[in-house]
């Protein structure tokens, strides 16, 4: 929503519009003192809190030495102007010594534009792009409160604060100022309403309640078309852990919003027709292929990020998951030409930094694509880039776990494979994630641990041919010669003209004794 489109705030039968700086009553507007207008605006704008005597003094005069009559008068036009008195205090309440709080049920809504006498419409359509309003919208709400907060009360602004900060770092989603968001506070927050004021699609909303030494937080993820909740999760902590808990929950809620909200969005461009799909429906749906790691699906991955740099040619994303079907033919041989392959997903990669060297997404692929040519530090390079961008990147921070693991640093791949883990438990890559810890365990002389992590990534939704190998290496290594049977056997079934030289190529593990151990089990099983 452009800066200048304030919204319009709606209560009993007013309406104050900040951009007209208009009171109406019933439609029609109310003769009203500017100051008189402006301090109305900043109660209303401000239902959430009392607003001080300093704070109207500084905002309304300027900050100018004003006697206590005068505030008084203009607080008394105000009421007067809605209909109300010192007695009542039925919208504007007196806190005697502190401020006023303005105490009716306000509504934030869009604007409406007066196109021609007597005749009133909602504002024009904004033009759509994939840079602005065709990104999935979200705004995060201040979360609620429960029980006995004490000092911690400000945890309930304070965690939603650094939500939106955190949100704000993924540049394929578009996240509402706090300025707005936060006028939507309280138990009885529509999500619907939230929606239509704001133009947002999704709502992340919570509450916090405490409970003696305990503190529990709960996070919902709504979709404001339908109020239907798309993801929800709760923690709950030492209450002196708070501010460690925090952190955990932004980072968990960071990751699953990477998830949730693209396949929410793959779920809904699927219900409309193909020639309806504009550049960010086609993105969705063709991220959503990609992730199945199948040849028939990384064909319509392609078609799909190739449709979206077709209505828009400037979409950085885009060019992305491009690099990422040509990174999954090279990876898994889905087509006879590796190196050609592995041009096009480094050419896609830096098509999209040209486009957006902010975006994590971007710098991802660049490093996968250097890793398939075995330069890996360049790759960790990149990888290293994308999780500055965005600490909490799962994807980045398992593919630099990868890397490292192949470079010789096989414990710190491990503990990056371990973070990936946490940050996202249901990630559509998790397969992936638990084969490079089985990696890292083969690469330290771990056997028996590498076969446990090597067989529950292989049984996994999703894997691939090359994890079926590692959990053959780990249980051969771990001497369960029946079990790497069995999955070298399912891995040879998926491609039967499979090679060591396929899997190293896929792979390429630095000169080491890990490389050594590798390379003699691959032979053993066959390979």
């Amino acid at each position: 929503m452009p800066a200048g489109d304030a919204l319009v705030l709606r209560f009993e039968h007013f309406e104050l519009d900040p951009a007209r700086f208009e009171l109406r009553r019933d439609g029609q507007a109310a003769a009203v003192e500017p100051q008189v207008l402006s301090l109305l605006l900043l109660l209303a704008s401000n239902p959430d809190r009392l607003v001080s005597k300093d704070e109207i003094v500084e905002k309304i005069w300027d900050g100018r030495i004003i006697s206590e009559a005068a505030v008084s008068a203009r607080i008394k036009s105000a009421r007067q102007a809605l209909g109300d008195d010192g007695k009542q205090q039925r919208l504007i309440r007196t806190v005697h010594g502190k401020g006023f709080r303005f105490v009716g049920d306000v509504e934030f809504r869009r604007p409406m534009q007066t196109v021609a006498a007597g005749t009133i419409q909602a504002g024009p359509e904004l033009p759509h792009s994939p840079e602005r309003d065709s990104r999935p919208s979200i705004a995060v709400l201040p979360f609620r409160l429960a029980g006995a907060a004490g000092v911690h009360g400000v945890l309930a602004d304070a965690l939603s604060d650094e939500l939106i900060a955190d949100l704000a770092r993924l540049r394929w989603l578009f996240v509402i100022a706090r300025g707005s968001s936060f006028r939507f506070r309280g138990s009885q927050v529509d999500c619907r309403k939230v929606g239509e004021a704001l133009g947002v699609s999704y709502c992340l909303t919570g509450s916090i309640a405490f409970a003696g030494p305990a503190v529990s937080i709960s996070v919902e993820l709504v979709d404001t078309g339908s109020a239907g909740v798309i993801w929800a999760e709760s923690y709950s902590e030492a209450i002196d852990q708070v501010h460690e808990l925090r952190r955990e929950i932004a980072a968990s809620v960071v990751t699953a919003l990477e998830i949730q909200i693209p396949a929410n969005e793959a779920k809904m461009a699927r219900e409309h027709g193909p020639g309806e799909l504009d550049a960010w429906s086609a993105y969705h749906i063709g991220l959503d292929h990609m992730f199945r790691f199948n040849r028939a699906d990384n064909v319509l991955a392609a078609e799909m990020f190739e449709r979206a740099i077709g209505a828009d040619a400037s979409f950085a994303r885009a060019y992305a998951g491009l690099s990422f079907t040509h990174f999954q033919n090279a990876f898994l041989n889905y087509q006879a030409d590796r190196t050609a392959q592995v041009e096009a997903a480094q050419d896609m990669a830096a098509q999209a930094l040209q486009w957006d060297r902010l975006d994590p997404f971007c710098h991802l692929n660049m490093g996968r694509s250097l890793w398939l040519e075995g330069d890996l530090a360049d790759s960790i390079e990149w990888l290293n880039r994308a999780t500055v961008l965005s600490p909490s990147y799962a994807q980045g921070i398992y593919s630099r776990a990868w890397a490292k693991t192949l470079s010789g640093a096989a414990g710190d791949g491990d503990d990056d494979a371990r973070l990936a883990l946490q940050l996202s438990p249901l990630d559509p890559l998790r397969y992936a994630m638990l084969a490079t810890q089985s990696l890292s365990h083969i690469a330290r002389g771990n056997f028996e641990e590498a076969a446990v992590l090597g067989e529950r990534a292989a049984r996994s939704p999703g894997a691939h041919k090359h994890i079926a190998v590692i959990a053959a290496m780990a249980t051969q290594l771990a001497g369960e010669p029946e079990a790497a049977g069995q999955w070298i056997g399912k891995a040879r079934r998926a491609d039967p003209e499979l090679s060591a030289r396929d899997f190293l190529s896929s792979f390429p593990f630095t000169p080491s004794a890990a490389r050594e151990t590798i390379e003699r089990s691959l032979g053993d099983l066959g390979l």
